[in-house]
């Protein structure tokens, strides 16, 4: 049977006017200063929402590309980078389908982003990330937990397996992929899987009511 792949769905930004998504998350200081120290200079922010890393990692002195398939967080970023006086490239763009050039990257920060999709956008994405990114460079990126509650009691409807539609606010209408540990070494043949963390998040600015997600670092083979 023909597998078909669910439209992607950018987020509502306009429905989520909050300091914290201008804000680094804590795991960006840790791979400014790892990739740095392993000489990676070409970053990729995959998903760069309205551009909190993609400026980080440009103030670090990566050469930053940033793309995301909302065109009203790229639009912020650039208004971002006028009142800097930053330069790095931009895009629109379907994490499915990335205008990038075969071997572009050294390293890829892709945070809270690769599980917006079902499972076979989630493998066409990875197809993606592999295909831009230079032997030996390294990925980190996230994806929601089976043992999420929003997977084992949430009224969401399914789409796969693996994966549920979420259902108002920021994310409605958004797809949301859901691992397990077995389903990531799958997921992950095609890369040398250097670290995955398992971490549960009690109520956050961004997380009323919690979650569960896997913290997960890798690099091509």
């Amino acid at each position: 049977m023909e597998v078909v792949m669910v439209n992607s769905k950018e987020w509502n930004w306009d429905i989520a006017q909050h300091e914290a998504w201008l804000i680094p998350s804590e795991e960006s200081y840790y791979y400014a200063e790892k990739w740095k120290s392993e000489s990676r200079r070409r970053l990729l922010d995959l998903g760069c929402g309205l551009g909190r890393h993609s400026v980080f990692f440009y103030e670090k002195g990566f050469e930053v590309s940033s793309c995301d398939l909302s065109e009203y967080g790229v639009e912020h970023l650039r208004k971002w980078q006028s009142e800097k006086g930053f330069s790095f490239p931009t895009a629109v763009c379907d994490m499915k389908e990335l205008p990038f050039d075969d071997n572009s990257f050294d390293c890829i920060y892709a945070y809270h982003v690769l599980s917006h999709t079902d499972t076979a956008g989630l493998k066409q994405t990875l197809s993606e990330v592999r295909r831009v990114l230079r032997p030996g460079g390294e990925i980190f990126f996230d994806l929601c937990s089976k043992s999420s509650w929003s997977f084992t009691e949430s009224t969401y409807p399914h789409i796969d397996e693996n994966t549920l539609r979420f259902v108002g606010g920021i994310e409605d209408g958004i797809p949301h992929f859901f691992a397990d540990r077995e389903d990531i070494k799958a997921l992950m043949t095609d890369f040398r899987l250097n670290k995955i963390r398992h971490i549960f998040d009690l109520d956050t600015p961004l997380s009323r009511g919690g979650g569960t997600h896997y913290f997960i670092e890798a690099d091509t083979l």
